[in-house]
C-alpha cells in the first residue's frame, strides 16, 4: 500500500480517549410511528446528521431513442424496498459486499424508498445514500407512510394521529413530513393507506391533510397516492382512476396530490387516461402498477393494455418491487445479470429487444435519460460496493464494503454493441478497479471480423477551448481500441480518437485533446475496439473515463478543521469505534467525497470508508496486537479525484484487558462412551486454555475446543481456565454432564404439547405454530407490541431437560436480519417460580442449540429480548424445541 506524500500531510492531531459515556453505535436510517414523528427533532436525534444527503437533484435530459418501441411521455415510478428491512439500515453503507446497489436509473422518473411495518415504523425516510445515489443520476426519491392492514398489524389509531388538525387548520404530522424531508434532503412521500375502519368524514379529512401538503412544500417536493382509500373511507382498490378516488389527485380544480400509483389488478386503462383528462391532469400522472415481488421478469403481465403496439403509451407505468433482482440472487453477479435482464431484455441490449419472451424489458417502452450534461464528468464504473478498495490502482482496502453514496453515473446503455462478427463483452467487474470497486471490463475474441463499437453514455457536454478527455485502463495486450464521440449536429456518426497502441504494464492514463472540435455538443460516448490480428484472450479493463474542462493541474484541497470523536466505545478491550465529525470545507462544491484512512501500526493507510457528508461512523475496529493509539485520518477529495491535505485525530485503546472464561457443550446428557464437543467461548483476547474434566478421557486439556469422552455413569464438573499476558480467569459449570444408560431417549418433550404467549400476529401464527415439529408453510409464532415477547409451553409434566434448539427466522426462509438477536429461557416446576438456565446475546444464527446441565421443570419459558438483528420489534419464532427424558 503507498503511503501518502509528505506534502499532502497537513496533520491536525488531536487524542480522543474512547469511553463508555458516550457510545458511539452504529447510526441507522429512520423509521417512526406516527407518535415518534410527532415528537422528532433532528437537535435531539443522535443519528440525524449521519442521515442527511449532501448531493442536490442533478438535471437530466431525455434524448434520442435506441429502440423502435420506446417513447418519451411515458413515465416510471419504482416502488423498491432498497433495503431488506425498515430498521437496522446503517446511514452511510456497510463493510458487506452484498448489498442492492440499483443502478438502471435511466429508466426510472422517481422512486420510491419502499419500507414500514407495523413491527418497526410505518414512515420511512430514504437511507442518506440512496438519496445520495438517486440524486447523481438525476431521479428524485420518495420516503413511504404505509399504513398497513390490520391483518399485517396495522392500526386505524395511527391514521388518526397522522390526520390530527390544529385550530388554526394546520396539521403538525404534515408539518414533519415536510421537516424531514428538507433536512434530510430528499424529494417528497409516497402515502399508502390501506388500514381499515375509515369513514366519509376520515377521507374528507385526508384529502384536506394533502390539499395542506401541497400548499406548504417547497418547490420540487411530490406527494404521491397510492389507490387504495376512497371517498367513502372504506379499503377498496379501484385498478384505475374513478369517482371514488379522484378527489385523492384533484378536487374542485385543486391538486390533491401530484401524481396516483394504480394498484395492480386493472383490465382498462383507457378510463383511467380519460378521468385524468377530466379532470384536467395528464395521464402520465398515473402510474399503471405491476407487481414483480414474486417472479420478476418471469411476471405475466397484459402489457399491451398500457403500451399498445403502434400506438402511444396510455399512462406511465408503475412497478411495485422491482429489488427482487437482488432478492433472488445468489451472488452479486447473479443479481447484476436479473437487473439486466429486467429493465433492458433477455438480449441485454437496449437497442434490441425482440425476443420470444413476453418480458421485453423496461428498455423496450421506455427513453433512456442521462445526467451527464455539465463538465466535468468523470466516472470510474464504480457500482457502489466492492470485495475490495482502490485509489488509483493501488489496493487500500482487501474486504467488502457498499455505499451507495459512492455510486458513479454508470453506463447509459447496457449493452449497447455494434458488431458485423461477434462482439465483444462489456461487463461490470469487481475483481479490479481503478478508483473504486469496479471497473468495465471488455473481452472476447478480437479481430478485424470481430471489431466493436461499444456505446456507452447519453451526453450533452459542450467542448471548451481546453477541454481533455482521459482514459486509464489496463490490459496485458495492446490496448486496440479507440475513443468514440458524437455531435449534436451529427448524432449518428462517430469520431474515434486513437489511443496509444502499445502495451503497458499496470494502469496506464493517455490524454486525448479535444481542442478540434471545441465549441460542437458531445451527444455520445463509446469505445471502438479493432485489431489486424486475431486475439482469442483479448480483455482489457477501463477504470476510468473524464472529460475536464482543462487539465490544468488544481491546488489540492485544504485539510478539513475541528476533526473531532464525537462519540466512541470499547467492546471487549480489543474493539472500538467512533463518531467523526469536521467542518466541511468552504469550496465544498468542489469535494467529491471525504475518505477515511485508518494508519496501522507499522505505518501503512488502509481505506475505512467515505462519504459527502461531514459526518462519519468508523465500524468496529479490530486492536492489533496491543496498540497503544490509533490514528484515522480525513481526506478530500475532488472532483478531479485527487486527494488533498489530511486532518488526523488519534484514539487512545485502554489497558489491554485479561480474558473472560466461557464455554459450552454441545450435549449435557449423554449414554456412556459417547463423546462431547466442547466450545470455548471466552473473549477474544484469550491466549491460552486450561482444561479439566471431571472423569472424563481426557482428563485436562489445554486444546481450545477439546473432544471428550465419557465412559461411567455419574454427574460431572468441568472447569476452564482462560489466560493471556495481562492474566487469567476461571470458571467451573457444576454438574454439567449427566452419564446414564437412559439418555438414548432424548426426544423433544415440547411437541405437541401446549403453549401460550404474550402477544400472536394473527391465527396462523400462534404459539401452537413454534411447537407443532413444522417449519415450512410460515409455521411460526409471531409476536408484535411491546417487548419482551415470551412463549411458555407446558410440557404436561416433569420431565428432566437438557437442553433447547431454537429455529428463528431464517430457518423459514425469512431474511436474516429477522433471527433473534437476545433471549433467555426459564424453566419452572409450578409456572409461578422460574430459575434462569440459558441467557444469549448477539445471536445471528438461523438456528441455536443450548445444552444445559440436567434440571427437572414442567414449564418453560421463551423470553425473546431482542427479536431482530434491527430495530423490528416483531418476534419470529419457527420451532422451540425442548429436548429431554420423557419421566
Amino acid at each position: 500500500m503507498k503511503k501518502l506524500g509528505a506534502s499532502l500531510l497537513f496533520v491536525i492531531l488531536v487524542c480522543a480517549v474512547l469511553s463508555s459515556a458516550a457510545l458511539a453505535k452504529q447510526p441507522y436510517s429512520s423509521y417512526w410511528l406516527p407518535e415518534q414523528l410527532l415528537n422528532w427533532n433532528p437537535a435531539s436525534d443522535p443519528d440525524a446528521a449521519f442521515n442527511r444527503s449532501t448531493i442536490p437533484l442533478q438535471s437530466r435530459f431525455t434524448g434520442e431513442a435506441v429502440n423502435p418501441n420506446a417513447t418519451k411521455d411515458p413515465k416510471v415510478m419504482a416502488l423498491s424496498a432498497l433495503n431488506q428491512g425498515t430498521s437496522g439500515v446503517p446511514s452511510q453503507g456497510s463493510d458487506t459486499f452484498s448489498a442492492n446497489t440499483f443502478s438502471y436509473w435511466q429508466y426510472v422518473d422517481k422512486l420510491v424508498y419502499w419500507g414500514g411495518s407495523a413491527g418497526e415504523g410505518i414512515i420511512v425516510p430514504p437511507s442518506a445514500d440512496t438519496i445520495d445515489a438517486a440524486h447523481r443520476n438525476g431521479v428524485p426519491i420518495m420516503g413511504t407512510v404505509f399504513f398497513p392492514p390490520s391483518v399485517y398489524g396495522g392500526k386505524y389509531e395511527w391514521v388518526k394521529q397522522m390526520l390530527q388538525q390544529n385550530s388554526d387548520g394546520s396539521f403538525p404530522a404534515a408539518d414533519k413530513l415536510i421537516e424531514v424531508a428538507e433536512y434530510y434532503g430528499f424529494d417528497g412521500w409516497f402515502i399508502n393507506q390501506e388500514t381499515e375502519g375509515g369513514t366519509a368524514t376520515d377521507a374528507q379529512l385526508m384529502k384536506t391533510f394533502l390539499r395542506y401538503l401541497q400548499d406548504h412544500k417547497p418547490a420540487g417536493m411530490e406527494i404521491i397516492w397510492y389507490d387504495s382509500m376512497t371517498k367513502e373511507g372504506n379499503i377498496s382498490w379501484q385498478n384505475a382512476l374513478t369517482d371514488r378516488n379522484a378527489m385523492f389527485l384533484q378536487d374542485n380544480g385543486n391538486k390533491v396530490s401530484d401524481s396516483m400509483f394504480l394498484n395492480f389488478w386493472w383490465n382498462d386503462l383507457g378510463s383511467s387516461a380519460a378521468k385524468a383528462k377530466s379532470l384536467g391532469r395528464s395521464p402520465f400522472e398515473l402510474f399503471a402498477g405491476i407487481d414483480v415481488e414474486a417472479k420478476g421478469y418471469d411476471t405475466s403481465l397484459k402489457w399491451n393494455l398500457l403500451f399498445p403496439e403502434g400506438k402511444p403509451a396510455v399512462t406511465s407505468l408503475g412497478i411495485y418491487r422491482p429489488d427482487w433482482s437482488y432478492n433472488s440472487a445468489d451472488s452479486m453477479a447473479d443479481f447484476f445479470a436479473r437487473e439486466n435482464q429486467f429493465w433492458v431484455g433477455q438480449n441485454g441490449n437496449p437497442a434490441n429487444t425482440a425476443t420470444s419472451q413476453a418480458w421485453k424489458g423496461i428498455a423496450n417502452n421506455v427513453i433512456e435519460s442521462s445526467p451527464v450534461d455539465q463538465l466535468p464528468f468523470t466516472t470510474n464504473f464504480n457500482t457502489g460496493s466492492g470485495e475490495k478498495f482502490y485509489v488509483h490502482g493501488q489496493q487500500v482496502r482487501d474486504s467488502g464494503w457498499n455505499n451507495r453514496s459512492l455510486q458513479d453515473v454508470l453506463p447509459t446503455w447496457r449493452w449497447l454493441t455494434e458488431s458485423k462478427g461477434k462482439a465483444l463483452t462489456p461487463s461490470l467487474d469487481w475483481s479490479d478497479a481503478y478508483y473504486g470497486g469496479s471497473s468495465l471490463k471488455v473481452s472476447g475474441t478480437l479481430s478485424s471480423a470481430n471489431a466493436t463499437h461499444l456505446k456507452l453514455y447519453q451526453t450533452d457536454l459542450k467542448i471548451e477551448p481546453a477541454t481533455k478527455l482521459s482514459i486509464t485502463y489496463k490490459t496485458q495486450n495492446k490496448p486496440s481500441m479507440k475513443v468514440g464521440l458524437a455531435f449534436a449536429d451529427r448524432p449518428d456518426q462517430f469520431v474515434f480518437l486513437d489511443v496509444k497502441d502499445k502495451k503497458a504494464s499496470g494502469w496506464t492514463t493517455d490524454i486525448l485533446n479535444l481542442t478540434p472540435y471545441k465549441g460542437k455538443r458531445i451527444v455520445a460516448l463509446s469505445l471502438y475496439f479493432d485489431s489486424k490480428e486475431i486475439i482469442s484472450d483479448y480483455d482489457i479493463h477501463i477504470g476510468q473515463i473524464s472529460i475536464q474542462k482543462n487539465a490544468n493541474p488544481v491546488k489540492p484541497l485544504e485539510a478539513v478543521e475541528e476533526l473531532n470523536v464525537i462519540q466512541s466505545d470499547f467492546r471487549g478491550g480489543i474493539y472500538g469505534d467512533a463518531r467523526l465529525k469536521w467542518n466541511a470545507l468552504d469550496n465544498d462544491k468542489e469535494v467529491q467525497q471525504y475518505e477515511i484512512y485508518r494508519v496501522l501500526p507499522d505505518g501503512k493507510e488502509t481505506w475505512v470508508g467515505a462519504t459527502t457528508n461531514n459526518v462519519f461512523y468508523v465500524p468496529e475496529m479490530k486492536r492489533i496486537n496491543a496498540e497503544q493509539a490509533t490514528v484515522l485520518k480525513v481526506v478530500a477529495v475532488n472532483a478531479k479525484y485527487e486527494r488533498g491535505q489530511a486532518a488526523s485525530v488519534t484514539i487512545q485503546w485502554p489497558a489491554y484487558p485479561k480474558p473472560e472464561a466461557g464455554f459450552k457443550a454441545d450435549a449435557t446428557l449423554i449414554t456412556p462412551g459417547q463423546q462431547v464437543h466442547f466450545t470455548d467461548l471466552s473473549s477474544e483476547v484469550t491466549e491460552g486454555w486450561s482444561w479439566t474434566f471431571e472423569n472424563g478421557s481426557p482428563a485436562v486439556s489445554t486444546e481450545q475446543n477439546p473432544v471428550v469422552t465419557y465412559d461411567k455413569e455419574g454427574t460431572y464438573n468441568v472447569m476452564l481456565t482462560a489466560t493471556n499476558s495481562s492474566g487469567q480467569d476461571t470458571v467451573t459449570k457444576q454438574a454439567l454432564i449427566t452419564v446414564c444408560k437412559g439418555a438414548s431417549g432424548i426426544k423433544n418433550v415440547a411437541l405437541g404439547k401446549t403453549a401460550t404467549a404474550d402477544h400472536a400476529c394473527g391465527p396462523a401464527e400462534d404459539a401452537g405454530k413454534a411447537i407443532d415439529g413444522k417449519v415450512t408453510g410460515n409455521s411460526k409464532w409471531c409476536a408484535l407490541g411491546n417487548q419482551p415477547h415470551w412463549l411458555q409451553v407446558d410440557l404436561g409434566k416433569e420431565h428432566q431437560v437438557s437442553g433447547f434448539v431454537i429455529k428463528h427466522a431464517e430457518s423459514g426462509g425469512e431474511w436474516s436480519g429477522f433471527n433473534t438477536s437476545d433471549y433467555s429461557i426459564q424453566v419452572s416446576a409450578d409456572g409461578v417460580n422460574w430459575s434462569d438456565v440459558v441467557h444469549v446475546q448477539g445471536n445471528t444464527a438461523a438456528e441455536t442449540s443450548d445444552a444445559i446441565a440436567l434440571v427437572k421443570a414442567r414449564y418453560v419459558k421463551l423470553n425473546v429480548l431482542k427479536p431482530t438483528q434491527g430495530g423490528d420489534t416483531a418476534a419470529r419464532i419457527y420451532e422451540f424445541e425442548v429436548h429431554g427424558l420423557q419421566p
